[in-house]
C-alpha cells in the first residue's frame, strides 16, 4: 500500500518552497469542485489541520475520479507545484488517481458547520473534521510533554493497576468489577459472598492510582503514573465524565513546600510547550474556540503563584464585598465561585491554597501538628478554580491508622499500606491532574467530551 513510500501532508506544507518533485500522497476526500475541464480536490490525511489543493486539469484521463467523492479515500501520485500568490502556497498536479475506499452521498460530514452536539452523536467520524483533528492531535502532543517533563527529571513511569480492591479516595463512586452471573450471585448470611467471585474478594476500577504509585516511590524515588481512572458518579454536567486520565507523581523525602514547587513548575511547563510547541493549534483555538485562550496561558505563564492557606482563604472569602451562592465557613470545601474569587478579583494571580480542614480532605494526607488540618494543597487557576490536587502522605503509621478509624475505612485490605510505614517509611508527597480538564482549559473547549475521543457518561457507552 506504498505505506514507507508516502509523503505526509504536513510535511508538504510545512515546505511550501520545496517543489517540483513527484510524491504520493493517501489521505481523505474534504472537498471537491467541479467546472469543464477542471476539478479540485482537497485531501487530508490527519498529519495536520490543512488541506493539499489536487488540481486536475484532465479529469477524463483518470477512470477513478468519477467515484472519488467527499469522504472517499485516495492514492495520489503527483508532481508538486508552487502558488506563492494563492494561500495555500502549494499544490499537486496529479499523474495518477486511485480510488480506495469509497465514501456514499449520505456521508454525515457534508460540507457545513455541524454542532459539538451532533458530533457527538457520530464519535466515529469526527475525528476528521478540523476541530476534532486538532483536538486529538493536540492531546497527543501535550501527552507527550507530561511524558517529557517527567521523564527530563529522573522520574520513571509505572503503570498502576486499573482493577482494585481500594478505594483510594474514600468517596465510594466506584464501578464494581464481578464475574458473578448476576442472575444468581451467592449469597451467605444475607451479604454478597465475594469469596466466591473471580478476585475472592470485592473488587473495583480504580478512582486513582496514587496508592500504587507510593508503594513505587517508595523503592524507585520518583515516579509518575498516566492512566485511565474511574467514577460511578451520577453526573451530566459539562465537567464530568465516568472515565477520565490522571497524571499522579510521586516523591519520596518530598515535603508539601516542595511538592507545591514541582505542582507549579510543571503546570507551567505545559502551560509555555503548548504556546511554542503546539502554535497551530494553540492559534486554531484562539479563533475558533475562545478568543481568549492565547492571552490567557500568556498570562498565566509569566506569573507566580500566591501561596496562602485554607484559614486565609477563608477571612479572605468572608470579609470579600459579593454575595456567593454557597456560604464560606471554616471547615467547608471550597466552590469553585470561591476559588475563582481568590484567583481573579482578589490576589489576581494562580493561587495555591494550603493546609486544608481534615474532614474535608481523604484519609491519607498528613496531619499538621494543630490536630485539625492536613499537609494538603489545591492549585487554582483563573476562570475554573481548581486544577491540581495534592498533598504530602501520613507516613506515621500510628496517625495514619488513626486517619482510617477517624474516616470510617475498613482495614482489611489496607495491610499492604501500613507496611510502607513500617518498613524504612519516609515523607513523600504527589498531587494529580485531571488531563481531560487540562485540556478544556488549555484550548477553551466548554466540555469535557469534546476533548475526549470516546466520553463515557451516565447512559452513553457508544463506540
Amino acid at each position: 500500500m506504498d505505506y514507507f513510500r508516502r509523503t505526509k501532508i504536513a510535511s508538504i506544507l510545512s515546505q511550501p518552497d520545496e517543489a517540483g518533485e513527484d510524491v504520493l500522497v493517501m489521505g481523505w476526500v474534504r472537498n471537491r469542485r467541479d467546472s469543464p475541464n477542471l476539478t479540485f480536490l482537497e485531501i487530508n490525511d490527519g498529519s495536520c489541520l490543512g488541506n493539499l489543493q489536487i488540481v486536475i486539469d484532465e479529469p477524463s484521463k483518470f477512470p477513478d475520479l468519477e467515484n472519488i467523492k467527499l469522504g472517499a479515500a485516495a492514492r495520489i501520485v503527483g508532481r508538486l507545484m508552487p502558488v506563492p500568490d494563492r494561500k495555500h502556497k502549494i499544490e499537486l498536479h496529479p499523474t495518477e488517481i486511485k480510488l480506495v475506499g469509497e465514501s456514499s452521498a449520505e456521508y454525515p460530514l457534508q460540507k457545513k458547520r455541524h454542532s459539538f452536539e451532533y458530533l457527538r452523536e457520530i464519535a466515529h467520524l469526527r475525528p476528521r473534521t478540523n476541530t476534532f483533528g486538532v483536538m486529538n492531535r493536540f492531546r497527543s502532543r501535550i501527552s507527550y510533554a507530561i511524558h517529557k517533563f517527567f521523564q527530563d527529571r529522573g522520574f520513571y513511569y509505572i503503570h498502576s493497576p486499573i482493577i482494585t480492591a481500594t478505594d483510594a479516595e474514600g468517596a465510594g463512586e466506584q464501578f464494581w468489577v464481578t464475574a458473578f452471573d448476576l442472575k444468581n450471585v451467592p449469597v451467605t448470611d444475607g451479604e454478597i459472598d465475594f469469596d466466591k467471585d473471580f478476585f475472592g474478594d470485592q473488587t473495583f476500577l480504580t478512582v486513582s492510582g496514587q496508592l500504587e504509585a507510593e508503594i513505587m516511590a517508595c523503592a524507585l524515588g520518583d515516579v509518575y503514573t498516566f492512566a485511565p481512572t474511574f467514577r460511578a458518579e451520577n453526573s451530566n454536567t459539562s465537567r464530568h465524565v465516568s472515565e477520565f486520565w490522571m497524571i499522579e507523581p510521586e516523591m519520596a523525602f518530598c515535603d508539601l513546600d516542595e511538592n507545591m514547587q514541582l505542582a507549579g513548575e510543571f503546570l507551567m511547563y505545559l502551560f509555555n510547550y503548548a504556546l511554542n510547541e503546539c502554535s497551530d493549534e494553540m492559534e486554531f483555538f484562539n479563533s475558533r474556540i475562545d478568543k481568549r485562550r492565547v492571552a490567557t496561558l500568556e498570562k498565566l505563564a509569566k506569573s507566580k503563584f500566591e501561596i496562602i492557606t485554607y484559614t486565609e482563604a477563608v477571612d479572605i472569602l468572608k470579609k470579600a464585598k459579593k454575595k456567593f451562592e454557597y456560604p464560606v465557613e471554616w471547615g467547608v470545601n471550597l466552590q469553585a465561585e470561591h476559588e475563582r474569587y481568590l484567583c481573579e478579583e482578589h490576589l489576581k494571580a494562580p493561587v495555591m491554597v494550603k493546609d486544608y480542614p481534615r474532614d474535608v480532605k481523604a484519609f491519607y494526607m498528613r496531619l499538621n501538628d494543630d490536630g485539625k488540618t492536613t499537609a494538603a494543597v489545591d492549585v487554582l487557576v483563573p476562570e475554573i478554580g481548581e486544577i491540581i490536587g495534592g498533598s504530602q502522605r501520613e507516613e506515621r503509621l500510628d496517625i495514619l491508622k488513626d486517619q482510617v478509624k477517624h474516616f470510617g475505612i475498613p482495614e482489611d485490605g489496607l495491610w499492604w499500606y501500613y507496611d510502607l510505614r513500617r518498613y524504612g517509611t519516609v515523607p513523600h508527597s504527589g498531587f494529580g491532574l485531571g488531563f481531560a480538564r487540562l485540556l478544556m482549559y488549555m484550548s477553551g473547549m466548554a466540555n469535557i467530551r469534546d476533548v475526549i475521543p470516546f466520553p463515557r457518561t451516565p447512559k452513553n457507552v457508544k463506540f
